[in-house]
Formats: structure tokens, C-alpha cells, sequence
């Protein structure tokens, strides 16, 4: 069944060129569709303000507020005028700035004592937020307000839609209206049962109560609809591609008894954690079906998991298989290569003098490696002989041939796509089974929707050994003596013989400069500086705070020699100080590195800076990390900055991750091949109806895998995957 027309039309038919043309550019709104699925962000009430004094930084933002003063001030000897408004909401107050000849109409309709709706960027001037230049739309003073601003709105409620610039809300809704009447036409995806068994509105209707609601009741009714429409053909999708998967065969793996995972065990100096024993059941479990394993090991930062996937591996190789991992950078294929090599020792030296007679050969493969040592590696591959492969995505080159391809592990899950993974995966005389490993927690309802297809194992307790760590924010514009007394810790720390890392965003190099200077604009010139970069920090370290110490520099651009021959010593200990971009970012192992600076901290992410800090306190000696920052106090920088120094729970640290971006984010594009499709559903707070709808689509799926009873179901599915995707779908 083709989509219904009316919604595939195209935008410019129907609001004509130029509007059309900011919508498809500003907005990725390009069909009648997309405009009824550009939901309002929230609504106003006639008469009722936003909160002033909560405006974003940066966002193109929409308020109701009455004028409090207004003011002309001239500049350049009076030849330059400024028209200054102040607008209150009662929360808070925010400036208003016209210059030149746009002020006199402005002076003439804001008057103080009248309100109006205000649309454009909020930006910081000494301190102050403010709106420059800002569209507005004047409303009456006692709530009738005027025929062509809120004719559109026949309820009590403005809806105030997500702007850009050069298209307000309130020029959204006009053309939501021109839209509006193609709603009944909307194809609804939920089966019949299921949308009157939980007593759902029909789609057209959720449609016309978002956009024009009477009620708040009109908008709690069709919010819960619109969100169950995502929710439910989300989880259909990974319910399709599950399905899929279990009917594929797949050789079952099951450990030699007295091979090589026993002589493994054996050897190690430590017990394994209960956590690790348990997680490793469920994976050899998995193993010993005849159908692919697609198993999720989430894990925090240093909770073992590389030792659950080795002997995952080894367990395969003892079946007759062989097990590729792979990992997202060189650096880090290098070291799990390195640490993984020291672990099984002889082992790991198969058909090799000295080595074990249950032992097998441990291979690298990467982009950079010699012509030699790749032929090498890659025959070592297609004989068998290497039991273990460890390499980037070179692995998923077309000349990378498998003797026996039983198990993928993939290192650092959120950088890969699913296509990479598959590609992996295809290299399988039948499929090999899945091990996918994270250390940035996931919530439980983020792993059910961005993992869908894959059973999810937590390793929750760190092993021993692992040391506490301190972590201060310090407010390098504010206290500039707090930075001093940072580089004073680094040193205390090197005197007790330990080493420390200092984490820049920038390279410093003349790339980055071309990229930065093509990024800036006039005001940005002025407000925000470049990042701090690795090299500018490195030679003030070395003539300033740090002198007299042995700080070397690591970073993506460097050749993988150098990268390695630094990272080599850093570990043998004969660099105090490692000034480095984020390419420590995953899986670096110093244990005698105590010390982590983090400089513009505000400039990383939550869950990155968590990643950060798990570089040090891996030894006996307690960790210390100091995120620098320039941010005011008040800021929202700020407040994300002193939550990650309050705790080291990376899974809550997720939860505020996840509640200040986008989920759009969450779910990119790489990691589900599904768009950003999540408008209404936002992941964290929706638990209950992820949950809910994941059960709903296993049984709708498991009754008719191919939805041939459900063609609305189908094409919403068909929307929703790009084109090129329900073959990834069936791929499994």
C-alpha cells in the first residue's frame, strides 16, 4: 500500500516557494507530514507568561511578556540611535535591542504596559541575556487579542512551536493551518485492538488536538497517542529485525574441557568478580545455541569487561572458531592487543617456540600497519592460524577473510553504525554471534530502544584494586588561584612518583585553525574564544606551572609510530605529564596515572567527561580530576559540570546526560538506522510506555512477522526506516 498521498505532498505546493524553502533547510521539514509531526514545544495560556528567567542560551526562543520600559540611547556622537526595551514576565526580565533605522517602528507599538509575543536568539551581552533584534506580534492588553496574530488559535492555549530563524512560531502555526485539514487523511499505524484496548483517540484527531487544542486535557490525549505511535513502531522495527535473527543458524560454540579457556583460568593471578562470573554464564549460554548471540555487555569504565569478552573468545577458539574484536580507534586496538597478549602470556603464542601447545596465535590488524605485518596478519586470518583478531574497522575490509568467523566483539558500541556491524558479521561462513561492549551506561529504556535488537548484561561492581576518585570543578574566570592550585596538585602528584593527563578539545594546529576561522562570526569573535588547544597548553605548561617536568603531547593527527612511542612511554612511566585530545577517551591503561585536568570541560559532554575520569584511579593510589572551566556560575555548563564531580554513577550520570540533549541525539542516525524520529517520546521519562509498547510489538510481530494484516503498520515502518533499510531489517 503506496503512504497517503496528502501527506506526502510537498510543502511548497501548499505555502509556496520561499516559506517551503526555510522549512526543508532550518527544519528538515519537507512534506504535509512532516509539518503535522513538527510538534508545539509547549503552549502558552492567553494572559499566562513564560518564565523569563529560564531562557537558553543560544535558542531561538518565543515569549509572551508585557513592556516595562523602553528607551533611546544615541552612540557615535549621535549619529548612531539604540532603542533598549525591557520586557518582564513577572519571573524575570530580559533586554530588547533595536539599532539604526529599524527602531522607529518598535518605539512606536511597544509601549510600556503593552504585551506582545516576542521570537528571535537569546544571546549574552555584559552579562545579560538579551534578544537583538527580535520579531514580534503585538497581542491586547486584556487577552482578546488581535484577529491576525491569534485568529489560528481557537483555544485558550498558544501553541508555541520549535523556531528557527527567519520563520517565528507563530508563522508555523499559520502554516500548520494550511495543513491541518490533510490530518484526516493520516494513515494510522496502531492495530485496531491495540488503540481500543488502551482507549487511544484515532491519529487524525491526536493530530488536530497537539496542534489546536481547547484543553489541556486535548493536549495530555494526544500527546499519550503521538507517543505510543513512536514508541510502538520503534520497537516493531527491532521486534522485526529480533525475529529475524532467530531464524538464522549459527554453529554452536562450546568450550573444549582441559583447552585453552581452562589453562586461561588457571593462570590468572585474581578471581573473577560475581558480576563477571554471572555475566559470563549468560554469554556462554548464548554461545551454545545454534542461533547468533546479540548480546549488549554494558559496563563501567574499568569493570572488567574486556576480561569477560577475552574469555568469551577463548572459548570460541577452543570450539574449533575464531573471534575478531573490534575497536573504534588505533590506539585502542593497539592497547586491548597489547593487554590482552600480556594476559594469556604463552598462551597467545600458538605454533610459536615457547609457546603453549593449547595456545593460538593473537593478530593486529589496522589501517596504518606495514605491508608485511598486514600480509602477514591477513594469512594468519584465512589459514586459521590466528585464533584472535584485534583491529579497527580494516577489519571490515573486503580483502579480510575469515578461516572460521564464530564471534564479533565490538569495542565502544556508540561509535560504530549497525551497517559496520553487519559487514563484520557477513564475513561469517554462517552467522558468528554478537558481543557488543559499552562503558558509557545506558538506561535500561535507551537500551531498549537504541539496542533494541540486542539482551542486555550489566556489570555493576568494579573489581578490586580500583581506587575513589576526587572530582572539583575549578572556576578558572572566577577563582584564577584555583587553577594555580590545580597545576600545584599535578606536580604533588608527580612527586609521589605518579603521572598525570591533561585533556584539551583542540589539536592547536593549523587545520583547526582553518576550521575554527570558517565557524566564526562577528559577535562570536567577540564572546567565545576558540577551545583551548593541545599544543598552545603544552609549550605553557612546560615554560610556566609545569617546568622542569617531562610533558610530551598526544593526538589524533600525530603518525601511529609517534602516538604508539608516546603512549608506550607514558605507560613505562618516562612522561610525568600527557597533554592529549580525547583519543585517551576509551580504554588508555596507566595505572600509575593519578592526576586528569580537564581543560574547557564545559566543552565535553557528560558522558565523555565521565569516560575521561575513568583513565585515572586504575592502581592503588586514590584519583584526582579537576574540570577547568570559564563558565559563570549560573550557568547551565556549570550546573552539568557539578553534577558529573557529584557522583561517579555513570548510569545517573546518563539520566543527565540524556534530560539535556535531544533524544534525537541519542538515537543518531548511526546507531539505529532509524532518523531522529523520537518528536514526542522522550526516552527517559517514558520508561513505562517504551516498556509497554516493546511487549505489544513482540506479540504483533510474532503473530505476522511481515505485517501482512497490518499494511498501515507497514507503511509507517516504511517512513520510518529509510528506504535503503528494511533490507538492513531482514539483513539480521
Amino acid at each position: 500500500m503506496d503512504r497517503v498521498p496528502a501527506l506526502d505532498e510537498p510543502l511548497k505546493k501548499l505555502l509556496g516557494g520561499p516559506t517551503a524553502k526555510v522549512m526543508a533547510e532550518q527544519l528538515d521539514l519537507h512534506t504535509v507530514g512532516d509539518l503535522l509531526h513538527h510538534y508545539p514545544r509547549r503552549y502558552e495560556e492567553r494572559g499566562q507568561l513564560t518564565k523569563l528567567a529560564e531562557l537558553p542560551l543560544d535558542e531561538d526562543v518565543t515569549v509572551v511578556a508585557q513592556v516595562a520600559d523602553a528607551r533611546v540611547h544615541t552612540f557615535n556622537g549621535g549619529r548612531g540611535q539604540r532603542l533598549e526595551i525591557t520586557i518582564t514576565d513577572g519571573s524575570g526580565r530580559l533586554q530588547l535591542v533595536f539599532f539604526g533605522r529599524g527602531i522607529h517602528k518598535p518605539h512606536k507599538d511597544l509601549l510600556p504596559g503593552s504585551r506582545a509575543m516576542f521570537a528571535g536568539k537569546v544571546s549574552m551581552f555584559n552579562r545579560r541575556l538579551q534578544l537583538a533584534h527580535p520579531t514580534y506580534a503585538k497581542l491586547s492588553a486584556d487577552g482578546d487579542d488581535s484577529a491576525d496574530v491569534v485568529d489560528s488559535w481557537a483555544g485558550a492555549l498558544i501553541p508555541i512551536y520549535p523556531a528557527c530563524k527567519g520563520l517565528e512560531s507563530w508563522k508555523i502555526a499559520k502554516a500548520v493551518d494550511a495543513v491541518l485539514p490533510s490530518a484526516q487523511e493520516a494513515a494510522d499505524p496502531l492495530p485496531p485492538s491495540l488503540r481500543e484496548g488502551r482507549g487511544f483517540v484515532p491519529l487524525p484527531e491526536a493530530l488536530l488536538k497537539v496542534h489546536r487544542p481547547h484543553s489541556k486535557d486535548d493536549v495530555e490525549q494526544a500527546r499519550q497517542r503521538l507517543k505510543w505511535d513512536e514508541a510502538f513502531v520503534l520497537q516493531v522495527a527491532l521486534a522485526r529485525r529480533r525475529f529475524a535473527d532467530t531464524q538464522l543458524p549459527a554453529v554452536a560454540r562450546r568450550p573444549a574441557p582441559d583447552g585453552l579457556l581452562d589453562a586461561f583460568d588457571a593462570k590468572l593471578p585474581f578471581t573473577l568478580t560475581d558480576g563477571q562470573r554471572k555475566v559470563s554464564k549468560e554469554i556462554f549460554d548464548d554461545l551454545a545455541t545454534e542461533h547468533p548471540m546479540h548480546r549488549l555487555l554494558q559496563g563501567e569504565v574499568g569493570s572488567g569487561k574486556t576480561m569477560v569478552a577475552l574469555r568469551a573468545m577463548l572459548a570460541v577458539v577452543d570450539s574449533g572458531g575464531q573471534a575478531a574484536m573490534l575497536a573504534p580507534t588505533e590506539v585502542l586496538a593497539q592497547q586491548h592487543h597489547r593487554s590482552i597478549t600480556e594476559m594469556m602470556g604463552e598462551l597467545a603464542e600458538g605454533g610459536m617456540l615457547g609457546g603453549s601447545d593449547l595456545g593460538t596465535k593473537v593478530v593486529l590488524l589496522t589501517g596504518s600497519m606495514g605491508t608485511a605485518a598486514r600480509r602477514q596478519a591477513l594469512l594468519d586470518l584465512v589459514t586459521g592460524e590466528a585464533g584472535v583478531v584485534i583491529g579497527t574497522h580494516a577489519l571490515i575490509e573486503d580483502k579480510v577473510q575469515f578461516h572460521d568467523l564464530g564471534l564479533v566483539v565490538v569495542d565502544e558500541q556508540h561509535r560504530f553504525g549497525v551497517e559496520q556491524r553487519d559487514a563484520l558479521r557477513g564475513k561469517g561462513k554462517q552467522p558468528p554471534h554478537l558481543l557488543v561492549m559499552t562503558a558509557t551506561p545506558i538506561p535500561r529504556t535507551v537500551a531498549m530502544t537504541v539496542f533494541g535488537d540486542l539482551e542486555t548484561s550489566v556489570l555493576d561492581q568494579l573489581p578490586a584494586g580500583r581506587s575513589p576518585i576526587a572530582s572539583h570543578v575549578v572556576p578558572a574566570q572566577d577563582k584564577p588561584h584555583f587553577l594555580a592550585r590545580a597545576w600545584e596538585r599535578v606536580r604533588e602528584e608527580v612527586a609521589k612518583g605518579h603521572q598525570a593527563y591533561v585533556v584539551c578539545p583542540r589539536i592547536g594546529d593549523d587545520e583547526d585553525e582553518k576550521k575554527a576561522a570558517k565557524k566564526k562570526s562577528a559577535e562570536d569573535e567577540a564572546e567565545k574564544r576558540p577551545p583551548l588547544a593541545v599544543l598552545d597548553i603544552a609549550e605553557q605548561l612546560r615554560k610556566g606551572p609545569l617546568q622542569g617536568l617531562r610533558v610530551e603531547v598526544l593526538h589524533g593527527r600525530m603518525q601511529p609510530d609517534d602516538k604508539d612511542d608516546v603512549m608506550r612511554r607514558f605507560a613505562a612511566g618516562d612522561v610525568d605529564a600527557l597533554v592529549a585530545t580525547t583519543v585517551i577517551e576509551v580504554g588508555v591503561n596507566v595505572p600509575n596515572a593519578t592526576a586528569m585536568v580537564i581543560m574547557d570541560a564545559d566543552r565535553f559532554g557528560v558522558s565523555q567527561l565521565h569516560q575521561l575520569r575513568g583513565r585515572v584511579g586504575r592502581g592503588s593510589a586514590p584519583g584526582l580530576c579537576l574540570l577547568v572551566t570559564e563558565m559563570p556560575e549560573a550557568s547551565a555548563a556549570r550546573a552539568r559540570l557539578n553534577a558529573v564531580a557529584a557522583t561517579l554513577d555513570g548510569f545517573e550520570l546518563s539520566r543527565i546526560d540524556l534530560e539535556q540533549r535531544r533524544e534525537g541525539d541519542v538515537l543518531g542516525q548511526a546507531q539505529s538506522g532509524v532518523r531522529s524520529s523520537l518528536r514526542m517520546l522522550a526516552v527517559i521519562e517514558d520508561e513505562e510506555v517504551i516498556a509497554a509498547a516493546r511487549e505489544e510489538a513482540v506479540a504483533v510481530v510474532g503473530q505476522d512477522p511481515d505485517l501482512e494484516r497490518l499494511p498501515a503498520l507497514r507503511t509507517a515502518l516504511d517512513a520510518l526506516l529509510d528506504k535503503d533499510r528494511e533490507q538492513y531489517l531482514d539483513k539480521g
